[in-house]
């Protein structure tokens, strides 16, 4: 089935989890790392349990802190 990762279209396999999308892509930092599926956030908790569909869109965002 086709994803779209970061905005490249990926096949990937049915059944892929965020969990094992992440591994599959060597995310930096996974700990830290905040995942939208089609605009989405999702919990942290729920990587695991997050079956990915056809078409669906994923995004890897981290969040700086620092300033003033």
């Amino acid at each position: 089935m086709k994803i779209t990762v970061s905005g490249e279209t990926k096949e990937v396999r049915q059944g892929l989890t965020i969990a094992q999308l992440i591994i599959d892509e060597k995310v930096e930092t996974p700990e830290y790392v905040t995942v939208t599926v089609n605009d989405e956030f999702l919990k942290s908790g729920s990587f695991e349990e997050t079956i990915l569909q056809e078409n669906d869109t994923v995004e890897f965002l981290y969040f700086m802190g620092g300033g003033r």
